[in-house]
């Protein structure tokens, strides 16, 4: 008789209770090795989880909308060696009536997973605790000296709230003894989001963000609604947040890559012959490395309260990759210790990885600087938005042929225009000018990354 076996999920970053948002798979299924069975969405990204071998489905244990952690039983297979045990010529002479016993014995037995215990029955409102749950949020300065007091919960709610950027004083709690829970910061956020967010300046009087007006555009033509990308959803809320907490300042500069281009093609030959496609993009990463090294502070965080500056012996460069569903920024680790083609290899693979769905929580994680590259689209010039934490981002355009003067006449060179946004509570300007110029002299004479 042909036995079951559990697969269970892989280890799939520092991420728990991730929600299965589509189950590929059904008992019956034939399925091979690394074939996608379930999708997972965590608050990065969606992922794929691949079969760990060839078989045939016998049961499948999640659902969409369930939570899964590393370890979690995902579904039973029988495995393709024994799959032709199965089909043997003996076993079809058993009578039809004992092969369905026999089926029903392997269903039985394929999924020991006891049935989950039924939640807990919740307890009854107590009065007036479905007003405190609507309540409006304070936006005169009078609602916010009435609830201006020490907020009442646990270190893992208040680290969730600083990360949101919720003050929690301003948080009504619905748990005992008016706890702040999680779903409160929740509602809270979405209350702001919806209605307007009242937050307070350093004087204490509330700052009003009015919130959008609702339009019928259906009077002025034909109109359809195209639900958003679940990775467009997380990261326009990723976005909003690093756009309002983070003052932007935008520096732009250009640098004459003509030489650096001729050395690229010099390179294409040998990249070929290891199977590597070397793009201008390698290389900036060794520059951006080299620079940060003598500019700390450029791949610096600051702490959640805000008091100290967090410098980081690492240089992990992110790098924003277009997918069909959106954009996403898998993290290249200790660029400042690779070669160009070790650099170029992994790009192309999370590349890869990016646009088929296949990136992992991990994949995204311990960034310090993030690369946006538009130059194989077009534009002179934009401002791209700071991935917080991190504290700057250097924004790439298309490289184009420009008259140049070198003292006696214009010659025709290769210029790369170079945006960089910075956090200006970390950064100021003179810092970014700097670190600008010192980009520039990288790139116009990449000699100096022997110095």
């Amino acid at each position: 008789m042909a036995t079951t076996q559990d697969v269970l999920l892989p280890d799939i970053g520092d991420f728990s209770d991730v929600e299965v948002i589509e189950v590929l798979v059904q008992p019956g299924d034939r399925v091979g090795f690394d074939q996608s069975l379930i999708t997972l969405e965590s608050d990065k990204a969606s992922m794929e989880i691949p079969s760990p071998f060839a078989g045939e489905v016998v049961s499948v244990a999640v659902a969409v909308g369930d939570r899964v952690s590393q370890g979690d039983p995902v579904l039973a297979l029988v495995p393709q060696d024994q799959l032709a045990e199965v089909a043997s010529p003996v076993m079809t002479e058993i009578p039809e009536t004992q092969a369905a016993e026999t089926t029903a014995a392997v269903e039985e037995t394929a999924l020991p997973r006891p049935a989950p215990e039924p939640p807990p029955e919740a307890p009854a409102p107590k009065p007036g605790e479905a007003e405190r749950r609507q309540a409006p949020i304070p936006t005169r300065p009078q609602d916010l000296t009435r609830t201006k007091h020490k907020p009442h919960a646990s270190p893992a709610v208040r680290r969730f709230a600083r990360e949101l950027g919720v003050d929690l004083t301003l948080v009504e709690g619905s748990g005992p003894k008016q706890r702040i829970l999680k779903t409160n910061v929740q509602d809270y956020v979405k209350q702001t989001l919806t209605r307007g967010t009242a937050k307070t300046t350093d004087t204490g009087l509330p700052l009003q963000l009015p919130a959008t007006p609702e339009i019928d555009y259906a009077k002025f033509g034909a109109v359809e609604q195209v639900p958003l990308t679940n990775i467009q959803k997380i990261s326009g809320r990723h976005l909003h947040r690093s756009w309002l907490s983070a003052p932007h300042v935008t520096q732009h500069e250009a640098a004459d890559i003509t030489e650096l281009e001729g050395f690229r093609k010099s390179q294409q030959e040998a990249a070929d012959r290891e199977g590597i496609r070397l793009t201008l993009l390698p290389i900036l990463m060794k520059v951006v490395a080299k620079a940060l090294e003598q500019f700390p502070n450029l791949k610096a965080s600051l702490t959640g309260d805000g008091e100290h500056l967090v410098l980081k012996h690492f240089t992990h460069l992110g790098i924003v990759v277009d997918t069909p569903k959106g954009l996403v920024v898998p993290v290249i680790r200790d660029v400042d210790k690779k070669g160009l083609h070790m650099l170029a290899r992994e790009l192309t693979e999370m590349g890869t990885k990016a646009r088929e769905g296949k990136l992992l929580p991990g994949d995204m994680q311990g960034g310090c600087f993030t690369i946006s590259s538009l130059g194989g689209i077009g534009g002179t010039a934009f401002t791209p938005i700071i991935n917080t934490p991190e504290t700057a981002i250097l924004g790439l355009s298309r490289s184009e042929i420009r008259p140049v003067w070198n003292g006696n006449e214009f010659t025709p060179r290769l210029m790369l225009p170079v945006s960089l946004s910075y956090d200006h509570r970390i950064v100021d300007g003179a810092e970014a000018v700097r670190f600008t110029n010192r980009l520039r002299e990288l790139l116009e004479d990449i000699r100096n990354l022997l110095l």
